[in-house]
C-alpha cells in the first residue's frame, strides 16, 4: 500500500484501484485512518489539512460542468461549513442544472433542476456556483432557521455578504418558497458573530421577545483588564456566553472561564448567563425567562425548534 495514499490528492472510491487499493482494502485505509471521506464517494490522505482548494478539487470529481453548486454547497467550496447536523460529518453536493438537461447521476450527489439568471451565477476556480448573495438568500430560505442564520451570520463575518446586499436580493424574490422567513432572519444579519452558537443564542433570545443583542461586547475595568462576551446588552450589563464542546471542555478551558466571569460579575457588576447546545435546543425555557427577567420583559413562549444534537 502507498504511503500516501493518491499522492495528496482526492479520488473517488472507484478510482482506488489506480493506486492499487481493492475496495476491501480502502475500507481498512478508512478504519486506519489513512484516508478520510471529504464527501459521499471521494477520499483523500488523512495528512492533507483542509482547505478551499481542497474542496474545489473534490467537487470537480464529482460535478458536471452545466451543474450550479447553491446553498450549503456553494458555501462549503467557500470555507463556510452550513451543512445541516446529519449531513456535516459526510457532506452530499447540491446542485442545480438547467431545465431540459440530464440530472447528475454520480452517487452521492443531489442535484435539482431550476432556473437562475445569470448575473445568479459565478466561476470559482473553474466551478460555477450562486454568487454569495444569493447563496445566502437560498440559506436563509431553505434551511431550518437556527442553522438559516448561522450560516448567513458565517457569511458575513468571512466578508462574503452585508446584511444591506441580503436584504436587497430577497426583496426581489417575492413569492419565492421560505421568503418570509429569509425576510425575518435577514434582519439579524451580524458580521460580528464569530461561532454557531452566538447565532443560535441570538435567535433565541430574539424570539423571546429580547431585544437583538449585540455581539462581542467589550467589558473593561479601571486597571486595563478587559474581556469579550459573545452577545450583551451593554447599558443593563447583561452578558450571554455561548459554551460549545469544540473550545470550552477541556479543564483548562472551564477553568478560564470560571475565573472571567467570576470577575465580570464580581468586580465589573455584569449579570451572566451561559447557553449551550442543550439549552438552545430543548423547549426548557429557564434561559430566556433569566434574560428577560434581568431586562424588565415577560418572555414570549419559546418555538419548538427540531433537536438536533
Amino acid at each position: 500500500m502507498p504511503t500516501r495514499i493518491g499522492h495528496g490528492h482526492p479520488f473517488l472510491g472507484s478510482q482506488a484501484g489506480d493506486w492499487g487499493l481493492t475496495r476491501q482494502q480502502l475500507r481498512q485505509a478508512l478504519r486506519e485512518g489513512e484516508v478520510r471521506r471529504v464527501l459521499r464517494n471521494v477520499y483523500i490522505a488523512s495528512d492533507v489539512p483542509d482547505s478551499t482548494d481542497l474542496r474545489i478539487a473534490c467537487l470537480h470529481l464529482v460535478m458536471p460542468p452545466h451543474a450550479v453548486l447553491f446553498g450549503t454547497t456553494a458555501m462549503w467550496a467557500l470555507s463556510i461549513d452550513a451543512f445541516q447536523p446529519d449531513e456535516r460529518f459526510l457532506p452530499k453536493p447540491s446542485c442545480v442544472v438547467p431545465h431540459g438537461t440530464t440530472k447528475i447521476t454520480t452517487d452521492g450527489v443531489r442535484s435539482v433542476e431550476g432556473y437562475l439568471e445569470e448575473f445568479d451565477i459565478v466561476e470559482h476556480n473553474g466551478l460555477r456556483m450562486t454568487v454569495p448573495t444569493r447563496t445566502t438568500v437560498d440559506g436563509l430560505r431553505r434551511l431550518r432557521p437556527p442553522f438559516a442564520l448561522s450560516a448567513a451570520d458565517a457569511m458575513a463575518h468571512a466578508g462574503l455578504v452585508t446584511r444591506a446586499g441580503v436584504q436587497e436580493r430577497i426583496a426581489r424574490l417575492r413569492g419565492y418558497p421560505g421568503i418570509v422567513q429569509a425576510r425575518y432572519l435577514a434582519h439579524l444579519i451580524d458580521p460580528q458573530i464569530e461561532w454557531p452558537g452566538e447565532s443560535w443564542t441570538k435567535l433565541r433570545l430574539v424570539e423571546a421577545g429580547c431585544p437583538i443583542p449585540k455581539a462581542q461586547v467589550h467589558v473593561i475595568d479601571k486597571r486595563g483588564r478587559y474581556a469579550y462576551l459573545d452577545l450583551g446588552y451593554e447599558l443593563r450589563k447583561i452578558g450571554c456566553e455561548y459554551d460549545g464542546r469544540e473550545v470550552h471542555s477541556l479543564a483548562d478551558d472551564r477553568e478560564h472561564d470560571a475565573e472571567r466571569r467570576t470577575w465580570l460579575r464580581d468586580i465589573v457588576d455584569w449579570r451572566i448567563t451561559v447557553a449551550r447546545k442543550e439549552t438552545v435546543f430543548c423547549m426548557e425555557p429557564s434561559f430566556e425567562f433569566e434574560v428577560a427577567a434581568w431586562l424588565g420583559l415577560t418572555p414570549l413562549p419559546r418555538r419548538r425548534w427540531v433537536n438536533h444534537r
